[in-house]
């Protein structure tokens, strides 16, 4: 797709019903930026315990695999949360969005560390016993969720 066809319907999107709302309203973007960053706490909260516990950092005296599994459903409902409140706030400010690295950058890195979690890191730990692989999953697996983060953090700079 060309870029005029994609910034053409940038534009459409930004226009739409939900996008108009969204924008037009004095506390809506707020509101929901709120719930956003509740759904950021409870994915990086799932995140931070299942990578720190394949580094050895957190929760010792449990099994990789038992911890992935209790933080699982955390990690869905976080990322639930996460998806619900941003499509309406990509809506509100879609042209900003299209010209932002920093949102490219975010929207790139939650794909691929959601692929990862789910393609890659739960299944490998929760078919293998512990070993040196864990804590490099580990490392890969918060450095893309740090990077998602920081970058969705820095789309209100750019």
């Amino acid at each position: 797709m060309e870029s005029n066809q994609l910034l053409e319907i940038i534009y459409l999107l930004e226009d739409s019903y939900i996008g108009e709302y969204v924008r037009g309203s004095l506390w809506l973007f707020p509101v929901i930026q709120s719930f956003h960053l509740i759904g950021l706490g409870i994915l990086g909260g799932a995140v931070v315990i299942g990578d720190f516990r394949l580094l050895g950092i957190l929760m010792k005296t449990e099994t990789t695999s038992y911890v992935i599994r209790v933080t699982k459903p955390w990690f869905n409902f976080g990322l639930s949360i996460l998806i619900l409140t941003g499509i309406p706030l990509f809506l509100s400010e879609a042209v900003k969005c299209y010209y932002s690295r920093a949102f490219w950058i975010k929207i790139s890195c939650l794909l691929m560390g959601t692929i990862f979690v789910y393609f890659i890191r739960n299944p490998i730990v929760l078919s293998r016993e512990e070993n040196f692989f864990m804590k490099i999953l580990g490392v890969l697996s918060f450095s893309i969720w740090v990077v998602t983060a920081a970058s969705g953090r820095w789309i209100g700079f750019s």
